[in-house]
């Protein structure tokens, strides 16, 4: 139930985590709360609002441990929890914000209040990757999402996409932009589909759209660079950047970000994810196109990848993912399956990266996170 109201604030939070809280006394349910939106009132507390009834000596189920330090103007959830003589708390997964990290968790014990860590640990860790990433490394995480034929083709050999994938798919886009902080794509992108990188087709948020441009050939007409009132435009250059274009984009209001270029001279997307975590933006989902997929497989920068599968066909086409000089079966980047699932006429599949560490940290007792 927790898990289930941590989810309304998907997508609202950022870069706080979602949180869900519930309290229960003498096995009823009293009280409901979630981390509405960034800013506001914390799950804990609007769930202890929210109670029917007396909550002392009840049990406070949370999907992350309770903050104990000041956040602006939230006091810590832990002083309300004590105040109002909670009994039994249960905590999904441990906070690794540095200011929290167990913290919460020893100052309840030593309260003598009961606190268990670790229930549901996996589905609460999967709630919140994106913050534990953040956290954890100070770089945003990176989700790629792509379409394909059931034969691997993104495209035709004209570069034609639209649309491969269904209506119901096309929504679970949108869906997903408005849970990410970013969302990115490729020159190459920009410059065939002129799309505008916007949630339209669910209620929700539009992401900051990002554009790695090395040298400034986007077209000044582009769609996302001329609806700035919409959503922010980011486009990060090099010192290889044709100044006058420059000039006409900051002139237009769209930030251009200036990071390091690559050995081959093109933007150096390690560099752009850390320069876009400097400014707290904690996610980023990738659409496309092939090189730039290519480009952070490569450099082993993707964190999850949501992959649609159309039962289309294509033959000759254009492929997802371009050569990343693997020669032997042993180098191959391993996934993990997380969920698979139909959507409309279309096969979704989630998987994770594998060697998640920061998984490992976060999912197990203070006793043993601090071993």
């Amino acid at each position: 139930m927790a898990l289930r109201l941590a989810r309304r604030g998907l997508g609202k939070t950022s870069p706080n985590p979602a949180v869900g809280a519930v309290i229960v006394r003498d096995g009823e349910v009293i009280g409901r709360g979630y981390h509405q939106y960034y800013g506001g009132r914390h799950a804990e507390i609007n769930a202890i609002q929210d109670a029917k009834g007396e909550v002392a000596g009840a049990t406070l189920y949370v999907t992350l441990e309770p903050c104990c330090h000041y956040r602006k103007k939230t006091p810590p959830c832990v002083n309300a929890i004590i105040k109002h003589k909670i009994g039994r708390v249960v905590v999904g997964t441990i906070d690794p914000n540095p200011y929290v990290r167990c913290k919460g968790i020893e100052i309840l014990r030593g309260h003598g209040i009961e606190t268990k860590v670790g229930v549901l640990a996996e589905e609460c860790y999967r709630l919140n990757q994106p913050y534990f990433k953040y956290i954890e490394t100070g770089m945003p995480f990176v989700c790629l999402k792509f379409a394909q034929t059931l034969d691997g083709r993104i495209a035709t050999v004209t570069g034609d996409s639209q649309w491969i994938s269904s209506d119901s798919t096309r929504r679970l886009a949108h869906r997903l932009r408005s849970l990410h902080d970013g969302i990115m794509v490729g020159l190459g992108t920009v410059m065939a589909d002129d799309p505008q990188l916007t949630v339209r087709l669910v209620r929700g948020r539009s992401p900051i759209r990002i554009v790695p441009d090395a040298t400034l050939r986007i077209s000044t007409n582009a769609r996302i660079l001329r609806d700035q009132d919409v959503a922010p435009t980011i486009v990060a250059t090099t010192l290889r950047a044709d100044e006058e274009k420059l000039a006409e984009l900051e002139k237009m209001g769209v930030e251009v970000l200036m990071v390091e270029q690559d050995e081959g001279g093109d933007v150096d997307l390690g560099d752009l994810l850390k320069a876009l975590g400097k400014r707290g933006i904690s996610s980023v989902l990738v659409e496309g196109g092939r090189r730039i997929i290519t480009s952070l497989f490569d450099r082993r920068l993707v964190d999850k990848v949501v992959l649609v599968i159309a039962p289309k066909v294509m033959g000759k086409g254009i492929e997802a993912v371009g050569d990343l000089s693997i020669r032997g079966v042993d180098d191959v980047l391993k996934l993990t399956f997380a969920r698979a699932y139909r959507k409309g006429e279309d096969l979704v599949i989630e998987a994770d990266v594998e060697g998640d560490e920061i998984k490992k940290s976060v999912v197990q007792p203070c006793e043993e996170s601090r071993a």
